[in-house]
């Protein structure tokens, strides 16, 4: 997995780029898709595209200043954290899992 952004001149926002690598993927992906506080974690969220290389991909633009939590969703059922995220934060769920961050 990994996160690139791209500080863009012309406005106060920044381009993230989420990839997930194909080694991360251990079984057969229908869909990926990048649920976190920017949309309310609504599971039909942000999905990403497929990768010739069997990755996925999504670059998506925020406002700077903020930080963001996220999580991946694969098939609509399994949650993957972002272990190359800025940081990590727990869920507040009571499940023991974690939430990736982003600082912009």
């Amino acid at each position: 997995m990994s996160i690139k952004k791209q500080f863009l001149k012309s406005k106060p926002e920044c381009k993230v780029t989420f990839k997930v690598d194909k080694q991360v993927l251990d079984q057969e992906v229908e869909s990926i898709k990048i649920v976190g506080n920017f949309n309310n974690w609504i599971e039909d969220g942000e999905e990403m595209s497929p990768l010739k290389n069997g990755g996925y991909s999504k670059s998506l633009n925020f406002p700077t200043g903020q930080t963001l939590q996220f999580r991946y969703l694969v098939n609509d059922s399994i949650w993957l954290t972002d272990q190359e995220s800025d940081g990590l934060v727990e869920t507040g769920l009571g499940d023991q899992q974690f939430n990736s961050l982003i600082e912009l």
